[in-house]
């Protein structure tokens, strides 16, 4: 079987893509730090429990291939055993609720594809370019591209079925970068989850150099792309904070109080510069996670009252 890993095209294979596997890690020099990944099978989620999920690539512009997963709500997981792309292509039509969902350390990714799964959504989750086993370069540009690319496709094959996107950590800058593109064309998610949300990459990644021994880089792999490509550093940017002063868009953000990468107050500061924006208290909400839980940065899939948050919002959507 083809792999989705091919050491010539990606830029980085990331810790956490399959946090279960128990295969022995490898380790990566970047200019003379080392990073230890993980060698697994991106074509396999049915390895990793997903056994409702097809794996898949689109072609968002000429030599750019990305791996995307589909997962279909989880009570069609035995309806959906041994479907191929067709099948889950048109299962996008069956009025279920639709998330893209954009990661930022893809570690737990899994775990919220199964919430979201478990509630009766389909998830797409994307692998941007240059990153798994995606070709092409992480420009920002690039990342928006692949994104909205994703969104049309969806759009084509969902029918009425309301197409959301949530975004985690540097995936929220992405997710509300590409909110504002789609804007320009007319077009609008239908709902936007942002979850430990950066204000803007530019301003973290500038604490970044400032201090580089900080362990905070290895914790995102798309930070350390620019990083440690200087010619590249320039085209971070994916400014939240600027982005929600132009989008209508039903919000909610999602935040642990105890959030050891990104502090509460930049939740609170998203959530006052969106509620300006859009002047309802209704169509923007903040939902705090009391620090006590122990969620950190990567942890709000645990709690037990996520699922009823999520249909509560999207109930909002219908009304």
């Amino acid at each position: 079987m083809k792999k989705r890993i091919n050491k010539s095209e990606r830029k980085f294979q990331y810790a956490g893509r399959l946090q279960q596997s128990g295969q022995k890690p490898k380790d990566l020099n970047l200019h003379g730090r080392q990073v230890t990944f993980y060698s697994i099978d991106l074509s396999r989620p049915s390895d990793i429990g997903l056994n409702h999920t097809i794996n898949m690539y689109l072609t968002p512009e000429e030599g750019v291939r990305v791996g995307v997963w589909h997962t279909v709500p989880e009570h069609r997981w035995k309806e959906a055993q041994g479907k191929d792309l067709d099948w889950y292509e048109k299962a996008l039509g069956d009025g279920s609720p639709i998330f893209i969902y954009l990661h930022g350390n893809r570690g737990n990714s899994v775990l919220v594809i199964q919430v979201l799964s478990a509630v009766g959504y389909h998830v797409l989750v994307l692998d941007y370019r240059g990153f798994g086993d995606s070709t092409g370069e992480p420009t920002e540009a690039g990342l928006c591209t692949d994104v909205l690319y994703l969104y049309h496709w969806v759009k084509a094959r969902s029918g009425n079925s309301p197409v959301c996107v949530w975004g985690h950590s540097l995936g929220s800058g992405v997710a509300s970068t590409t909110a504002v593109k789609l804007l320009v064309q007319g077009k609008q998610f239908d709902g936007i989850i942002l979850e430990g949300a950066f204000l803007n990459a530019r301003m973290e990644t500038n604490k970044l150099t400032e201090h580089p021994f900080t362990w905070i880089y290895w914790k995102f792999p798309y930070i350390q792309y620019f990083l440690f490509n200087p010619l590249k550093n320039k085209d971070l940017n994916l400014p939240t904070d600027e982005n929600l002063q132009k989008i209508q868009t039903p919000l909610m953000i999602l935040h642990a109080e105890d959030d050891h990468l990104v502090p509460f107050a930049s939740a609170q500061e998203i959530y006052r510069i969106a509620k300006k924006a859009q002047n309802s208290d209704e169509h923007v909400k903040l939902v705090r996670f009391d620090g006590a839980l122990g969620y950190l940065h990567n942890g709000l899939y645990k709690d037990p009252g996520l699922p009823n948050i999520i249909r509560e919002f999207m109930q909002s959507l219908m009304t």
